[in-house]
């Protein structure tokens, strides 16, 4: 069924998408500085609200790739070459950060002293979320190497490995929420670990942008 969509390498999509979620950002801090402060359904409610924000970036790439893209290979090709460039450009920030991080134990402080409401903590993943143009741009550079450029179901396609990749995010997120919640404010990131995972990552951008800038079939 997944091959009629036009989705290449699944399993590929899959497991990048693990690490990439693994990684840490302002969206683990958020979730485990929640949990820390005020519990796991409160880092819970941080998740949910940044997977609604990451879903509607989704639905609204999945929509302007069929509209423009389902027509013309050209079209498609273009932005796979607008991706890779972005790709590679991140690939470079990260490494270049990675080799002048410092300690990041107290980005896992409370957000703030006082208990706030879950469905703020939830308005504010999601809105987090929804007005950061970076997410989209993501989601448009990173999906369209997963689907074939022959595919009559872009849209569908973009939508499949949308809600595969915020599955995953969902499991880790809550993850996060759970060991920080039981932690508490014990809490603290490993320098090492963030390098290692900031290059992985950077390494994945890189391979990913170089592999839309040479192909050669739309």
């Amino acid at each position: 069924m997944i091959a009629l969509f036009g989705i290449e390498n699944l399993w590929l999509f899959v497991v990048s998408g693990i690490v990439l979620n693994m990684l840490p950002g302002p969206d683990s801090v958020l979730i485990a500085g929640r949990a820390a402060s005020q519990g796991f359904r409160a880092g819970s409610a941080a998740a949910l609200g940044i997977g609604t924000g990451i879903f509607v970036h989704i639905v609204a790439a999945s929509l302007g790739l069929s509209a423009i893209l389902s027509t013309s290979a050209t079209a498609f090709t273009v932005v796979k070459i607008i991706g890779g460039a972005y790709l590679l450009y991140m690939a470079y920030c990260m490494f270049k950060d990675s080799s002048s991080q410092v300690g990041t134990a107290n980005k896992l402080q409370p957000i703030v002293a006082t208990k706030t409401s879950l469905l703020s903590i939830y308005s504010q993943g999601l809105i987090t979320n929804v007005f950061n143009p970076k997410v989209a741009l993501f989601f448009l550079s990173f999906m369209p190497q997963f689907i074939s450029s022959t595919s009559d179901n872009k849209a569908i396609a973009f939508l499949v490995l949308g809600l595969i990749f915020n599955f995953t995010g969902m499991i880790w997120y809550h993850f996060i929420a759970w060991v920080s919640a039981s932690m508490s404010r014990k809490l603290s990131a490993s320098q090492s670990v963030r390098k290692w995972f900031s290059r992985l990552a950077a390494s994945l951008f890189g391979a990913f942008g170089v592999k839309l800038l040479v192909s050669t079939q739309g």
